[in-house]
């Protein structure tokens, strides 16, 4: 490849980022934070609290089984409580306790601090352009497809 030239190589890119980044955050959980799976479930807990179980999964990007897992590991970490639905008692509802509120507040300072180093030396134009490119590659291989 000649100097100047970008590497190209797109899907070991991804792959090599993805795998030190996982590295990272693997390192932080031992630290005492919470997992990268569980900061997601956190900030969409954020968003909308008692959430069904079904609907967390899919806004995570996790099958029945993963959700289910994870859910069950937070709530043995008294992050979350898992609540039967009183409309429907086969599904469940997922809240914070006060401590999943404590930890969804530290995840807040700590994906910033990790967002501005993830960004630095670029402009916002480029993240952006860099977050459409993901976004696009997540349409272009849909959940469910390997299944």
């Amino acid at each position: 490849m000649a100097s100047g030239n970008p590497d190209r190589r797109l899907i070991f890119l991804l792959n090599v980022a993805q795998r030190r980044l996982q590295r990272f955050l693997a390192a932080q959980a031992q630290r005492g934070r919470v997992t990268a799976a569980q900061s997601g479930l956190l900030f969409a807990l954020g968003k909308r609290d008692g959430v069904l179980m079904g609907e967390a999964g899919r806004a995570l990007d996790m099958g029945l089984s993963g959700i289910s897992g994870l859910s069950d590991r937070m709530v043995e970490a008294d992050l979350i409580e898992k609540r039967a639905d009183p409309d429907d008692g086969r599904a469940y509802r997922l809240w914070l306790t006060p401590q999943g509120r404590k930890a969804l507040a530290r995840t807040k300072e700590g994906v910033a601090e990790l967002n501005a180093r993830l960004t630095q030396g670029f402009s916002d134009a480029e993240i952006d352009t860099v977050a459409r490119w993901l976004t696009h590659v997540q349409s272009k291989f849909p959940r469910g497809e390997d299944e």
